[in-house]
């Protein structure tokens, strides 16, 4: 599969053995990081690789998890999630501390009780304390409480790392947890009302071609770690593969970046040299992050293989291409 590290392929060889005959559930599957999962699941030669559609299952809903779950499956991915930016966490706390919790407790439970054989559990850099050090280190998870505007969100998504540890311990349940840094990358979601940093500062750039300036939140000093998605693809079918442990494991590329630095790169990136207005009213949300991500590698041989000017490049270029507008 494409964006294995060497020393993942050298040490693993071919996937296509694990996977042959195996029938996966990809929730979210077609979303943002589940078509890149997709695909690589593709790649590796899956017999059947179920996608279920919001339209038609409601991961909310326990009748509906069990219709998705009578066929069987060998391996679930949960990777559907709400998710949205600083603003949207801000906007609707309730929404996705209820939707998050609802659709992981419930899909994991159900999960166990149809004999899934492994279950990837998605979790996120926002169930970290506010004032982690840096690097987070995994076992620093519970030394204190995440960055107040995605709380609820990173809160729920812990939950199911304990009910992973919970089901592991009583059941023998293999299920694994992974903590994935903000992702980015082609296909990302550039709607200004719910997207991410790199996409919301990408579709400001180009509006600034126009304007000459641009307007980003916070005061530029808090700093972010970016995964490439592709590259979380291949970090989490390794992980599916060859993890079998209740310990969390971070999903990163240990690089650090602040954001007015970010911005620089951005702008330089789109060919314009704006004057950028920072709206101190507005919040840096977690001060700094950045994953240790030594364990990963120990424990199923990834390492981030895509530099990030590598992949805001293709990012940028793919929204181009796209028709990319920047309002």
């Amino acid at each position: 599969m494409a964006n294995l590290s060497s020393r993942a392929r050298t040490r693993y060889g071919s996937r296509m053995s694990w996977w042959s005959g195996k029938r996966v559930i990809v929730t979210g599957g077609a979303g943002f990081l589940g078509r890149h999962v997709v695909a690589a699941l593709g790649a590796g030669a899956a017999t059947e690789v179920v996608v279920p559609r919001s339209r038609d299952y409601d991961l909310r809903d326990l009748a509906a998890i069990r219709r998705l779950l009578a066929g069987g499956a060998d391996v679930v991915i949960h990777l559907a999630a709400r998710v949205g930016g600083i603003g949207a966490n801000r906007a609707h706390p309730a929404e996705y501390f209820y939707d998050n919790l609802c659709m992981g407790t419930q899909l994991l439970h159900e999960s166990w009780r149809a004999g899934v054989g492994k279950f990837v559990a998605i979790g996120t850099v926002c169930a970290y304390p506010k004032l982690a050090p840096v690097p987070f280190r995994e076992d620093d998870l519970w030394n204190g409480y995440p960055e107040e505007t995605n709380a609820p969100y990173g809160l729920a998504k812990k939950m199911l790392l304990v009910q992973a540890q919970a089901y592991r311990a009583q059941y023998g349940f293999n299920a694994v947890s992974l903590l994935p840094v903000n992702l980015y990358g082609p296909g990302d979601n550039f709607d200004p009302q719910t997207s991410h940093v790199i996409p919301a500062l990408i579709r400001k750039a180009i509006a600034a071609r126009d304007s000459g300036a641009m307007t980003v939140w916070g005061s530029g000093t808090a700093t972010r770690e970016f995964l490439y998605v592709a590259d979380a693809a291949a970090a989490i079918l390794l992980a599916a593969e060859h993890y079998d442990d209740g310990a969390p494991v971070n999903l990163g590329s240990g690089q650090e970046i602040a954001i007015r630095a970010l911005v620089g790169l951005v702008t330089e990136m789109v060919g314009v040299a704006p004057q950028v207005q920072w709206d101190t009213s507005e919040p840096d949300g977690q001060p700094r992050r950045c994953l240790d991500v030594t364990r990963a590698a120990a424990a199923f041989g990834f390492r981030a293989t895509t530099p990030l000017r590598v992949g805001l490049r293709r990012t940028i270029d793919w929204w181009l291409a796209e028709g990319g507008v920047a309002s």
